[in-house]
């Protein structure tokens, strides 16, 4: 799926989005939860893919200023609700390949559950790694769509119904990718569910 037709997608089921945790949102407390570790004490964040805010809602008590964004305006509205009202949150539209900030603005970016929707993963991690300060950390949540056969014949089902997706991850494969393009991971688990999610997080070399 390209990356407009992606949007599009987002645009059109904003308002869906929270109801299909119900299936997948099984490892979703848990990850919230490693997340929010991950990036407590940090000063200033990026949250790129913000959907309906389900994990900025987590890490904006525990960080001094949260930038999140996403590229569907219907998504960033639905953010903007659940976390509009905090006076360290900013709700933005913007394009994880031209963010519109300095190189090293951030101590801190968070991705969750997009990497294997990005029609461009290097690039995207690029980006990502570009936005954050040396050694400044990365937080990479994502299903992963390839981890065992259960995981698979979901991952099947889902794109039955035009659920975007560019790739399949298992663990091993998430935290490669993340390494490959400059990162070193200091911290990885997968958490269980009909669609397992791998935690990634990593530093900026």
């Amino acid at each position: 799926m390209s990356d407009d037709a992606g949007r599009r997608f987002w645009e059109s089921n904003a308002a869906r989005y929270d109801r299909s945790m119900g299936l997948l949102g099984g490892p979703l407390p848990r990850t919230v939860s490693l997340v929010a570790s991950a990036v407590s004490g940090a000063a200033r964040v990026l949250e790129v893919a913000s959907g309906t805010g389900l994990v900025s809602e987590a890490v904006a008590p525990v960080v001094g200023e949260l930038l999140a964004t996403d590229y569907a305006e219907a998504m960033v509205e639905r953010t903007r609700a659940r976390v509009g009202h905090l006076p360290n949150v900013r709700c933005e539209v913007r394009d994880l390949y031209a963010l519109g900030e300095p190189e090293g603005s951030f101590d801190a970016v968070v991705a969750a559950n997009v990497l294997h929707l990005l029609p461009d993963l290097a690039g995207g991690l690029a980006a990502m790694r570009r936005a954050l300060r040396p050694g400044g950390r990365l937080v990479v949540p994502t299903y992963c769509h390839a981890q065992d056969a259960r995981a698979r014949l979901a991952s099947a089902v889902l794109a039955l119904v035009s659920f975007p997706g560019q790739r399949r991850f298992d663990l091993h494969g998430l935290a490669a990718a993340v390494e490959a393009a400059g990162f070193a991971v200091d911290s990885r688990e997968l958490v269980p569910g009909v669609l397992p999610i791998g935690f990634v997080a990593a530093r900026a070399r």
